[in-house]
């Protein structure tokens, strides 16, 4: 099989789809991989490097032409859907629950488009989400904390404290792996961390790991407001598979929380947890609104772009192997996880949650394979 690995051109995005090390075992298996000229600059890796795995440094447009499957870090944006042919794999993240446009694209490109997100194994469990999602989790932290600085229109709090002043309280909306990772950070800080989710046996796990470090709640209307209006910090790390974020913070409740308090809404790519959120990006990753700071980069491990191509690569790679091995029908009949992260298909919404989330219709993959 022909891959092609284009450079990725969503503002601020600095991660790579392949590795050096993916490259050497894709040649050993026998395929040839396309990689984009200086595709691998913002994440440490040179032309250089993959040439000497046995890539070949083509231009973007030869990507498009030649490759069966496209591997990319993030969803296509509009300039590049005219360069899509039918049929191509495209393997990457894709989150269309919240992108019609991108979705319509897709289809009427008749492309086979696997989602990293939604792959999904049978303790239902995400593995190709998972390392990102470690990453946005602990960045969370790191990147609310600066924006609570005053001079940054914070309000001026260290999430710690200092001996006789009273740490920051940070609560955390979700208790998956995004807020797992925020509150370990959180609680590494010294702040004062509350959790809300809706699912008793994962706050149980998470209390028996961090004891009395952690408050638990059970994720409602009544606990998260009242979390709200003490919270310095907030962390939106809800996900519906494959579904739009549910909105869960209203405009109503941010006039009840502190001034220049900071909500860092890590599920923005699926839509966001706020009413007012609205997608930012790296260069400009804040707004105010109702005097509540809001940061919603899209792509936030995209900063920390060679940890987190490493990182994502470890994940994704060994599903790349076997769909170049075995061709997508094979590899997706013989692995249900894989199947479940095809999205759409020869013009075809495969994915159930997609589906719903845009009001079109659902086929079953099983119907493309």
């Amino acid at each position: 099989m022909i891959i092609g690995i284009p450079k990725e051109i969503k503002i601020d995005e600095y991660r790579v789809s392949m590795t050096p090390a993916g490259v050497h075992d894709l040649v050993g298996h026998g395929h040839k991989v396309l990689v984009e000229d200086k595709a691998g600059e913002g994440s440490g890796i040179s032309n250089q490097d993959y040439l000497e795995q046995g890539a070949d440094i083509v231009s973007r447009d030869d990507i498009f032409l030649r490759a069966e499957m496209i591997v990319k870090v993030k969803e296509p944006i509009a300039e590049e859907y005219s360069k899509l042919r039918e049929g191509q794999i495209l393997y990457t993240y894709l989150h269309l629950a919240p992108a019609p446009e991108l979705t319509q694209a897709l289809l009427d490109r008749k492309i086979i488009g696997i989602a990293y997100e939604t792959v999904q194994l049978k303790d239902k469990s995400l593995p190709l989400l998972v390392p990102m999602s470690e990453v946005a989790g602990r960045m969370a932290v790191h990147e609310g904390a600066k924006y609570l600085e005053r001079e940054n229109g914070g309000r001026g709090i260290l999430l710690g404290g200092v001996p006789g002043v009273d740490p920051g309280h940070v609560v955390i909306v979700g208790g998956g792996v995004v807020g797992a990772n925020a509150a370990k950070m959180a609680i590494g800080t010294g702040a004062s961390v509350t959790l809300l989710d809706i699912n008793l046996p994962r706050l149980r796990y998470l209390d028996d790991i961090h004891g009395s470090r952690l408050k638990t709640l059970m994720s409602n209307k009544f606990n998260l407001r009242e979390s709200l209006g003490t919270a310095d910090l907030v962390i939106g790390s809800v996900l519906n598979l494959g579904a739009r974020t549910p909105r869960l913070i209203t405009r109503e409740m941010l006039k009840e929380m502190q001034q220049g308090s900071v909500i860092v809404d890590v599920g923005i790519d699926q839509g966001g947890m706020l009413e007012t959120s609205r997608p930012t990006t790296h260069s400009d990753p804040i707004f105010e609104v109702e005097g509540v700071i809001h940061y919603c980069v899209a792509n936030m491990p995209g900063a920390l772009a060679r940890t987190s191509t490493f990182a994502l690569t470890n994940a994704t790679f060994p599903y790349a192997l076997k769909l170049a091995n075995e061709g997508y029908k094979k590899a997706m009949s013989d692995d249900a996880a894989l199947r479940g992260g095809l999205n759409v298909c020869l013009g075809s919404i495969t994915h159930p949650a997609v589906a719903t989330a845009l009001g079109k219709e659902f086929v079953k993959p099983e119907k493309f394979l």
